[in-house]
């Protein structure tokens, strides 16, 4: 009965254990398309910062003449390109942020539902060595709690 008990333990553990690593590969794929998403945030904010920049220079050098109207018609526009690209970056951005510390709290979840699995494993196990019945039961509460704490975190 306790070998059976330890052999439904290990599959628990092996099933959570994989939803652990796999949530957090998940976590840092997120992370890493974050990262890659305020990059493109700080370019574009960097684009539009020179666009400014120029559009400062025309106006302290106080040239007025056709190309610098249109110079800075075409800067007006490129300026406005950049700013709505930019909260649009920054908007995707912080969904990735959101979308990675979400993942990394499931796998939290999953790594101390594998460790109570653990628990129960090893605690099962040491009824053969020392055949006290205390061991199968206390190895029965440490899985079940294991299995409840890795559900949660299908939940979030």
């Amino acid at each position: 009965m306790v070998g059976a008990l330890a052999a439904v333990l290990a599959v628990f553990l092996a099933v959570v254990t994989i939803l652990s690593h796999r949530t957090h590969t998940e976590a840092i794929i997120q992370k890493s398309d974050s990262v890659d998403e305020w990059a493109h945030y700080q370019s574009s904010r960097l684009k539009l910062h020179n666009l400014e920049l120029g559009e400062r220079l025309i106006g302290t050098l106080g040239a007025k003449n056709a190309d610098s109207a249109a110079a800075l018609k075409q800067i007006g526009q490129e300026k406005q390109k950049y700013e709505d690209q930019a909260k649009e970056l920054q908007e995707k951005a912080e969904g990735k942020t959101k979308a990675s510390e979400a993942a990394e709290h499931r796998a939290l979840r999953y790594d101390l539902g594998e460790g109570l699995l653990e628990i129960a494993l090893v605690l099962s196990s040491l009824y053969f060595i020392a055949r006290r019945k205390l061991f199968p039961m206390v190895s029965i509460v440490a899985g079940i709690a294991g299995i409840i704490v890795a559900v949660t975190g299908l939940l979030l």
